[in-house]
């Protein structure tokens, strides 16, 4: 068995990277190969789980190499204590062994296993496109990245789906790991930090969690907001916060929203992430999503260089997907794909056939229905002021962002919303659109608002 799983070992170290093979499948050992089955003892359940969910193809590949029969794979965690497995894992990496003392509180303690979540090697610094929407969230990650007092603690990073807030965050890690190969950089997102604790609790174990957790050089929480309602959880997470600012270790944190925004989080939370840099990836441009396009085609086109691509295609899709770039990136591999396979030039009516679903799922306009009851929502207000008389400015502001609003993300024309706000002319729809175009610019809280507003819509 040993000699079958270190020929698999030393195929997959160099397919899934020497990052992850220490972190999840170094720790692992083969127990059996039986009826298409591949048996495994694995430290804890978490590894598990995560092998299972992201290695399991590989694992399998390589032992077929071997031995041709593997169909899939099985776990049984081994009857040690928490704290045994977490020895085990560290022992499992070398490298762990050999990082010197971490300085803790101004004494010299033994270096802690690195668990840290697999960083994907496509997100650096080096292929995030920078534009106007996330030129501060890109210019303060690179400040964190590089180690050192920075001014701010935590940095928090929030924004929609497919705006890069992860790509951001494994960009730090990547970066700073470069610069202080010796530090220990611990990124989870928050569901894993909930399981763990959770485990803890369940192992006896919490003083071996807190340990792990408060003695690392940086700490980088993903989609905060879901430890929101969970008491306990947000209790430990808060005394971890606590402890890693008042020794001087950098926090970086991600959410779908502002931590005023997070409905469950305590407020003492909101406040102490409210201490540090917070900043806001705004939704892309035109321009943005043309650079992103440009990025990606390049990139392929090095290692594909047959593959041809008409004039106006990528103008084309940077104007027709505009809600998430997560999209945008899988309809433009989906056209390299095409291409490639079937060896035909990426033309604008090869573009529209092959991405027909895309396109209709992104023609589906916001309602200014949806509009009206979203910001009468957001602004405690009766959806009949929408339409109302009312001039009070608590009235009449949330009136105008919800026209803006209807001018922005419907193909309605002005006179069609003058009508749906009560019979307006349309030149009051066009006052009410112009005011809100000046406050965006001029008054932090109405941009945040409607962005938030944006987010909400078109999610």
């Amino acid at each position: 068995m040993e000699e079958i799983w270190g020929q698999a070992c030393a195929e997959l170290e160099k397919s899934v990277g020497p990052n992850n093979f220490n972190h999840w499948i170094k720790p692992l050992r083969l127990t059996g190969l039986e009826d298409g089955v591949a048996r495994f003892a694995s430290p804890t359940r978490f590894v598990s789980d995560w092998v299972n969910r992201h290695f399991a193809q590989a694992i399998i590949g390589e032992l077929n190499r071997v031995e041709p029969s593997v169909e899939r794979l099985r776990f049984e965690v081994e009857p040690k204590t928490a704290a045994a497995r977490l020895r085990a894992t560290s022992a499992a990496r070398p490298e762990a062994r050999a990082l010197p003392a971490v300085p803790v509180g101004g004494r010299q303690t033994a270096a802690k296993p690195d668990l840290c979540a697999p960083l994907d090697p496509r997100f650096t610094f080096g292929n995030f496109v920078v534009g106007k929407p996330n030129e501060l969230a890109h210019a303060a990650a690179r400040r964190v990245a590089e180690g050192g007092p920075v001014g701010f603690n935590p940095l928090f990073l929030y924004g929609g789906v497919g705006l890069g807030k992860t790509h951001l965050m494994h960009a730090i890690a990547h970066d700073y790991q470069n610069h202080h190969p010796q530090a220990q950089v611990l990124y989870l997102s928050a569901e894993q930090f909930m399981y763990r604790f959770v485990q803890a609790l369940r192992d006896s174990t919490i003083m071996d969690f807190k340990d792990l957790f408060r003695n690392v050089n940086m700490l980088m929480v993903d989609d905060v907001q879901f430890i929101a309602g969970k008491d306990s959880t947000q209790e430990e997470f808060f005394h971890t916060f606590n402890a890693l600012v008042d020794q001087g270790k950098q926090i970086v944190i991600s959410a779908d929203r502002a931590p005023a925004e997070i409905k469950g989080l305590e407020e003492r939370i909101k406040s102490r992430l409210s201490c540090g840099l917070i900043v806001d990836l705004h939704p892309t441009t035109y321009e943005l999503r043309l650079g992103i396009l440009q990025s990606k085609t390049e990139a392929f086109r090095q290692q594909n260089p047959e593959v041809q691509i008409g004039g106006g295609v990528l103008e084309f899709l940077a104007h027709r997907i505009t809600t998430n770039v997560r999209v945008l990136e899988g309809a433009l591999q989906r056209l390299f794909a095409h291409a490639s396979l079937l060896r035909r030039e990426i033309t604008l009516e090869v573009a529209q056939e092959c991405l027909a679903d895309i396109l209709r799922t992104n023609d589906r306009q916001v309602s200014i229905d949806d509009i009206q009851r979203k910001v009468a929502e957001h602004y405690n207000i009766r959806l009949a002021d929408m339409m109302g008389p009312k001039r009070a400015r608590t009235v009449a502001r949330p009136r105008q962002i919800a026209m803006y609003l209807s001018k922005q993300l419907t193909c309605r024309s002005l006179p069609e919303i003058g009508r749906r706000f009560g019979g307006r002319d349309h030149t009051t729809i066009m006052h009410g659109v112009r005011k809100i175009e000046e406050l965006v610019v001029e008054d932090h809280g109405i941009a945040e608002d409607v962005a938030l507003l944006k987010r909400l819509l078109e999610a």
